[in-house]
């Protein structure tokens, strides 16, 4: 994402949590150098991040191998960090912006057998009645 996007999506900064926050949704408006407005919904949840296991080095100078301590029971805390789904489009229309978002959520999160390019490509095609028109 170019910078000024992703400080939207996190204007507090792309942090790991120790516990996984519930998704969260919101829509803001932002205008471009020409006055016309553009809104942008991002839809943000947390995913678990593989954390690196420490590698066993020598402990001394000469690269002889001292006997390894035992395991520790305790685990490491598990990370999760955010991800932003987010849709920047000239119409306002925050429901079918949250509605979209969040299908595409379930069924990346879900990992249903759907080709996502499929689904955004359906959202992307499908035709919006005009307000006030034939019904």
């Amino acid at each position: 994402l170019p910078c000024p996007l992703s400080q939207f999506c996190q204007p507090s900064g792309w942090q790991l949590f120790t516990e996984r926050n519930p998704p969260t949704f919101f829509v803001a408006v932002l205008t471009d150098i020409n006055s016309e407005r553009h809104y942008c919904a991002c839809f943000t949840f947390w995913e678990a991040v593989e954390s690196a296991q420490p590698q066993s080095h020598p402990r001394n100078g000469e690269g002889e191998e001292e006997e390894e301590e035992p395991s520790s029971p305790v685990q490491p805390a598990q990370l999760f960090a955010p991800k932003s789904l987010v849709l920047v489009s000239r119409l306002d229309h925050a429901e079918v912006f949250r509605n979209s978002l969040g299908l595409i959520y379930t069924i990346y999160v879900d990992g249903l057998s759907v080709s996502l390019e499929n689904v955004i490509g359906n959202l992307l095609t499908c035709t919006i009645p005009i307000t006030g028109g034939a019904q």
